[in-house]
């Protein structure tokens, strides 16, 4: 007689590695715990950030120490520099290339 409905009879007990459950709750709560944990470093960053700047007093004036002048004045020369050369390449008559020659 030939049994086609035949019931498995598996006793064996489900390892560890195989309970997909029990992993899926660990990640689960990894995740949640590393988003807590991002949240308090993102607020205490900010607040560390978000701090009042007090500025440095000079000895010289009581005054916040800046950009020195001699820089300003350096940047400003080459910018003007190269306004001039856009100025002369612009007015300037530009080379006919013949490519015959």
């Amino acid at each position: 007689m030939i049994k086609f409905f035949k019931k498995e009879q598996n006793f064996k007990k489900e390892s560890l590695w195989l309970n997909i459950n029990f992993y899926w709750k660990l990640f689960v709560c990894i995740i949640f715990i590393t988003i807590i944990l991002a949240s308090f470093f993102g607020y205490y960053f900010f607040m560390q950030i978000n701090k009042e700047f007090t500025p440095i007093v000079d000895d010289d004036g009581g005054r916040a120490e800046t950009i020195k002048k001699e820089r300003i004045e350096k940047v400003l020369e080459y910018f003007s520099l190269r306004k001039q050369k856009s100025s002369q390449i612009l007015k300037s008559p530009s080379s006919i290339v013949d490519p015959s020659l």
